[in-house]
C-alpha cells in the first residue's frame, strides 16, 4: 500500500464505488479520504459505505478518513414542461411560490427570497453558466423579469448562480442541519460547508457540532463565492481547512480569474497553517477514458507544486468508469512531483495566536530543523 506520497487524495463516493472490493482497491491505490456528497446522498446507502470503509481500515491497517460534504444553499429552477429554448433578447419571468411546470416564458425558482434579493442589472446564471440572464425588474415579492443575454435550452432542476447578488439564504440550510446531525452520528472525520460567505457561517456549524458531538469535528470551508474570497482573512480564522471549489467558483467569477484566486487561497491557507484541497475537473477525462489529457496531468502536478495539501476527484470516482485507475494515475503524478527541488512552498512562522498556536509553532520549528539537517524522520 502506498505510504510515501505526502499530498492526500480525496475521492468522492457514488454509484461507481458501491462495492467493497472497489473501495479496497482504491485505498490500496492511494486514497486518503472518501468524500460523501450530501447533495445526492441516501442515508441508508451512506451508512453502509461508512461501515465498509471502517472495516477496510481495520483489515488494511489504514487510516482512510471520511469527509461529509454538506450541500449548502443550492438554488435551482423547477421542472420544465417539455423542451424550452430561449434566445438573446427574450424575456423570461422567474416566479417563486408554489412549484409549477416551466415554459420558455415563465420558470419556477426554488428560492422564495429571490425577488427581494436581486436588483435590476444583476446577472442570473443557469446550468453552470451556460445560460445568462440580466435582471430587468422585480416586484420584490414573487416575480423577477430577466432578459436573456446568452441563450440555449432551459432544462429541469438546473443550478442557479447569482454572482452579483448578496443572497439572504444562510449557508447552513434545514437540509444541511439534518445531514450534519446524521453525519455526526456516523462519527465522520471531517465536515465541509458549501457556499461559505462569512465567518458566521462556520460559527453556526461549529455550534451545531458542539451540540450533537462529544468531540471536535474539523470543518473545511468551501470557497466558491466572490464574497468568500473577499472575506478569506476572517474565514481562515474559523475553519480547519479550505477547499478551492473551482466548479461554482468558475461560474461566480470569470473563469480566467480562477487560477490566480487558486494560488492566492493556497498561499493564505499556508500562512494560516491549515490544509487546502484543490477540487473540480482535475482528471475529468478519466470519467470515460483510461488516459488523462496532458493539461489534466499538468493541473494536478502544478497544484502539488503550488503547495496543495490534497487534490480531489469528483465525477471521476463517483460515476466514472475507472475509479481505481484514476487513483493510480493521480498517485503516480503526485509522487513524481513531490520530490522536485522546483517546489518552493513558503515557510513562514505561525503568527495567529489561536488555541493551537503553540502546537503550530512546535511543528513549524521541528519541520525547519528537519529540513536543515536533512532528517529522514521526526520522532514524537
Amino acid at each position: 500500500m502506498p505510504t510515501r506520497k505526502k499530498t492526500k487524495i480525496v475521492a468522492t463516493l457514488g454509484p461507481a464505488t458501491s462495492k467493497k472490493e472497489t473501495l479496497k482497491a482504491m485505498i490500496e491505490a492511494g486514497v486518503d479520504v472518501f468524500r460523501i456528497n450530501f447533495s445526492h446522498a441516501d442515508y441508508e446507502d451512506v451508512a453502509e459505505r461508512v461501515k465498509m470503509i471502517r472495516e477496510l481500515n481495520e483489515e488494511l491497517e489504514a487510516n482512510t478518513a471520511i469527509l461529509a460534504d454538506l450541500q449548502g444553499p443550492k438554488l435551482r429552477v423547477g421542472v420544465m414542461g417539455g423542451e424550452a429554448i430561449v434566445a438573446p433578447g427574450d424575456e423570461v419571468t422567474f416566479a417563486t411560490g408554489e412549484p409549477f411546470e416551466g415554459t420558455a416564458e415563465r420558470v419556477y425558482m426554488n428560492y422564495k427570497n429571490f425577488p427581494r434579493d436581486v436588483k435590476p442589472g444583476e446577472r442570473v446564471l443557469l446550468d453552470d453558466g451556460k445560460l445568462i440572464f440580466e435582471v430587468k425588474s422585480t416586484n420584490g415579492e414573487d416575480e423577477v423579469v430577466a432578459t436573456v443575454i446568452q441563450g440555449g435550452p432551459l432544462k429541469s432542476k438546473k443550478g442557479v448562480n447569482l454572482p452579483n447578488t448578496d443572497i439572504s439564504l444562510p449557508a447552513l440550510t434545514k437540509k444541511d442541519i439534518k445531514d450534519a446531525i446524521f453525519a455526526i452520528g456516523l462519527q465522520v472525520d471531517w465536515m465541509a460547508l458549501s457556499f461559505v460567505r462569512h465567518s458566521q457561517d462556520l460559527i453556526d456549524l461549529q455550534e451545531l457540532i458542539k451540540e450533537h458531538s462529544d468531540h471536535k469535528i474539523p470543518i473545511v470551508a468551501k470557497i466558491e463565492k466572490p464574497e468568500a474570497v473577499e472575506n478569506i482573512d476572517k474565514i481562515v480564522t474559523y475553519c480547519d481547512g479550505l477547499m478551492v471549489a473551482r466548479g461554482d467558483l468558475g461560474v461566480e467569477v470569470p473563469a480566467h480569474e480562477v487560477p490566480l484566486i487558486q494560488k492566492k487561497l493556497v498561499l493564505r491557507a499556508k500562512k494560516a497553517r491549515i490544509p487546502v484541497i484543490i477540487a473540480t475537473q482535475m482528471m475529468e477525462t478519466m470519467i470515460t477514458s483510461l488516459t488523462p489529457t496532458r493539461a489534466e496531468v499538468n493541473d494536478v502536478a502544478n497544484s502539488v507544486m503550488d503547495g496543495a495539501d490534497a487534490v480531489m476527484l469528483s465525477g471521476e470516482t463517483s460515476v466514472g468508469n475507472y475509479p481505481v485507475q484514476v487513483i493510480e494515475k493521480m498517485a503516480s503524478i503526485v509522487s513524481s512531483v513531490e520530490g522536485s527541488s522546483l517546489i518552493k512552498v513558503p515557510q513562514t512562522p505561525p503568527h495567529i495566536r489561536t488555541k493551537r498556536y503553540i502546537t503550530k509553532a512546535v511543528c513549524y520549528h521541528a519541520a525547519l530543523m528537519a529540513n536543515e539537517i536533512e532528517a529522514k524522520a521526526i520522532s514524537t
